[in-house]
């Protein structure tokens, strides 16, 4: 049968009797025709599906892009500053080292009272009592107080105060009490604590 017959046949065929159990019996062009067009549908579901994961692939890619991005651009920031880090740090360590070195150790203590009495002897002042207190641990460093009492004239407990900002450890100074003196009217009887600290030290304790 050539062609001019099949496309004859093919006209001549009712669709109404198209029988899905019996496809042996279609015209060939039909045959041909339906395996075409599925053919054609595979490949258009085939092809979507790949393109559609495809999609999905490229989207995860993207993604992964991005993150390594920003992760790059974070480390790239961290290096480019690491220097000023660094600068930062020895910065700080050297004020923390200049800090440590104002604060008495355990042997320097009793140079510091001295220091202290002789701040006020100096000023005019009569240093009745100088005492070191009991220690205070703090979480960094030790508290030392020290209970000062001193007579003098108005001025001279003033240029006292002032004089202690000049010892070459810290010292700071807390509770001032002055009285006037009943026995060498009219000096005044000024009653402070004084505070002083130490490094604490891993040996130290709680």
């Amino acid at each position: 049968m050539n062609i001019s017959e099949q496309l004859q046949a093919l006209n001549d065929f009712d669709l109404a009797d198209l029988d899905m159990d019996n496809i042996g019996r279609w015209p060939l062009m039909l045959k041909v025709i339906v395996l075409t067009l599925l053919y054609v549908l595979i490949l258009v579901a085939g092809f979507y599906l790949h393109v559609d994961d495809l999609n999905k692939q490229l989207g995860r890619v993207e993604q992964e892009e991005q993150t390594l991005r920003q992760d790059f651009e974070k480390k790239a920031f961290e290096a480019a500053n690491l220097a000023a880090y660094k600068a930062q740090l020895v910065e700080m360590e050297q004020r923390f080292g200049a800090l440590v070195a104002q604060l008495p150790s355990e042997t320097e203590v009793p140079g510091l009272l001295e220091d202290i009495t002789d701040k006020g002897e100096l000023n005019g002042l009569s240093i009745k009592r100088i005492d070191l207190l009991d220690e205070q641990a703090q979480t960094f460093y030790i508290e030392l107080p020290i209970a000062i009492e001193a007579v003098g004239a108005y001025h001279d407990l003033g240029a006292f105060i002032s004089g202690m900002a000049g010892l070459p450890r810290i010292v700071t100074l807390h509770d001032f009490e002055i009285t006037i003196d009943t026995e060498v009217a009219p000096m005044l009887e000024m009653s402070i604590l004084a505070k002083t600290y130490r490094y604490r030290e891993d040996d130290d304790g709680v």
